[in-house]
């Protein structure tokens, strides 16, 4: 293999890297988590951690008025895994349910809602 084509292979490893999904993995422990903005108000962080065999999610959003009512709904590998209204108190809420570990792969996806502002979360543990 020539120079040039070695640099070029090797080019293309590095940029192939920089285009992976951002997930942090906190600590050395299991725990994986995602953050983002809300289309309007808010930020999210997702965080799925194991817990006694279960999966626990940990869903946050931030920066929302206090006493805001918004409609959310928590889907595992697409199936519905809990719906639910939250109200914040001092700018944000929590939602924490704890799953199934599924065989392989599990994907969560939160979406909540309140007028116009959406937060959709997703994390694949």
């Amino acid at each position: 293999m020539s120079r040039s084509a070695r640099h070029l292979a090797c080019l293309t490893l590095l940029v192939a890297g920089l285009g992976a999904p951002v997930a942090a993995h906190a600590h050395d422990d299991d725990r994986v988590e995602r953050r983002g903005s809300c289309r309007g108000d808010g930020d999210w962080r997702i965080r799925v951690e194991p817990d006694d065999g279960r999966l626990e999610v940990d869903v946050e959003i931030d920066h929302v008025r206090g006493g805001q009512r918004w409609s959310w709904v928590l889907t595992h590998n697409g199936t519905l895994s809990a719906r639910g209204t939250s109200r914040g108190r001092g700018g944000s809420y929590e939602v924490k349910r704890q799953t199934v570990d599924a065989a392989g792969v599990d994907t969560f996806r939160f979406r909540a809602r309140r007028g116009g502002s959406v937060c959709v979360a997703t994390v694949t543990y």
